[in-house]
């Protein structure tokens, strides 16, 4: 079984809020992300980590929007290998080296989830 993280994990790992996270989860449907019904947490999978922060690197050093920047995030996460690439067009491609990327991340997402408690959902017990 693959392990989920939270949502702040998650934020705390990628240094974003919880809010932009939770958006990007309500409106794009993304793969690893867990989501039974209202009241139950979100989880993800560490793929669904990678994906975000691929897609927030391509939005930040290209200006790419996010929706396309998720679907290439998607692809190269795929692809996996040390220097992933995309034919974005006849002239164009992208290389990225997710494998670096994957490693860091997983790093910074191991410390998060010793920082960041799991918050108690419901009414508290009596």
């Amino acid at each position: 079984m693959v392990r989920g993280y939270t949502v702040a994990a998650v934020a705390v790992t990628l240094g974003i809020p919880t809010k932009w996270i939770d958006n990007v989860l309500s409106h794009h449907k993304i793969t690893g992300v867990t989501q039974a019904r209202q009241g139950i947490a979100r989880k993800l999978s560490p793929h669904a980590v990678l994906i975000l922060e691929i897609s927030l690197e391509l939005s930040r050093v290209l200006s790419v929007p996010l929706p396309r920047a998720l679907a290439l995030a998607e692809e190269l996460a795929v692809l996996g290998a040390p220097d992933a690439t995309l034919n974005l067009g006849v002239s164009v491609t992208l290389t990225m080296d997710v494998a670096a990327i994957e490693r860091a991340t997983h790093a910074r997402l191991a410390q998060a989830v010793e920082v960041t408690p799991t918050r108690r959902r419901g009414r508290p017990p009596k």
